[in-house]
């Protein structure tokens, strides 16, 4: 999981900064050694064999640019300082100005939301709805109940546990079809966004 998330524009510094440190291979290098965990300067120049100022200089760019941290220091025998660098945990997504993608996908999980709240809301009035319509249906003239059989079963059925309600067909459309709204409005999105580039 990540901790944080980066939304950036394309020219803006930060992506800059980010193009510049990933335009080197032996940068790409450095990122995919620090993958395994944190590692000195040292470390990484033994094992990508490469001169020591190289990799300081990949280092400070990747630092400038928030792809890397230093997530330790440890001093040697000698006493000097020993930097131990690491991958930053984050997602950096770049989208152009036009399209604000962190509007757009809280647009479409708040609409997830309301469709998971209306179905919720549809399940727990479903059974007032349909106790409502069968009393109506239930009022028998009084000489029916008079008969002791229909007195029996009506007091059996009133003692048995009730029996769990399957959900309601109505529930399953109102969450489907707010789904297919959803999903209709996203590749209404992504259509305009194919027609704008």
């Amino acid at each position: 999981m990540t901790d944080s998330v980066l939304i950036l524009e394309p020219g803006d510094e930060r992506a800059q900064k980010i193009a510049k440190a990933m335009a080197s291979q032996t940068a790409n290098d450095i990122l995919n050694f620090l993958g395994e965990g944190q590692k000195s300067q040292t470390e990484i120049t033994e094992r990508l064999a490469i001169p020591f100022t190289t990799v300081q200089y990949h280092i400070e760019n990747l630092l400038d640019a928030g792809l890397i941290a230093v997530a330790a220091t440890r001093y040697s025998v000698k006493g000097r300082e020993i930097k131990y660098y690491a991958l930053t945990d984050q997602l950096l997504i770049v989208a152009p100005r036009q399209a604000n993608v962190r509007s757009l996908l809280l647009k479409y999980a708040s609409l997830f939301g309301i469709v998971i709240f209306g179905s919720l809301a549809v399940m727990l009035a479903s059974p007032l709805m349909t106790m409502q319509s069968g009393s109506a249906a239930n009022i028998a003239p009084a000489a029916a109940e008079r008969d002791a059989g229909m007195l029996v079963a009506k007091a059996a059925a009133f003692c048995a546990p009730p029996s769990p309600a399957p959900l309601p067909e109505t529930v399953i459309a109102f969450f489907f079809g707010g789904v297919l709204v959803i999903v209709v409005l996203l590749c209404y999105e992504l259509y305009l966004w194919k027609k704008l580039r």
